[in-house]
């Protein structure tokens, strides 16, 4: 997946890039997802609570992840 989405946006820097199904309810899928840097994901309506609380929480793992790099750690 990586190597698609370097490719992709080499060729389109604009591209929208993201997955659908199951995986994209699944927490370590949506995390994954935002450090590749894709767009979206879509989920079952009943996975969607799940998936929003797993991008929250790995916005805020990259945040505290920059803050312990950039204090020297």
């Amino acid at each position: 997946m990586r190597i698609a989405v370097e490719r992709g946006r080499g060729a389109k820097a604009d591209l929208k890039l993201g997955i659908c199904g199951e995986h994209g309810g699944e927490p370590r899928s949506v995390e994954f997802c935002h450090r590749l840097g894709l767009d979206y994901v879509s989920c079952s309506p009943f996975r969607v609570p799940l998936a929003r609380l797993a991008a929250a929480q790995a916005v805020l793992k990259e945040a505290h992840r920059a803050e312990y790099v950039a204090a020297g750690g």
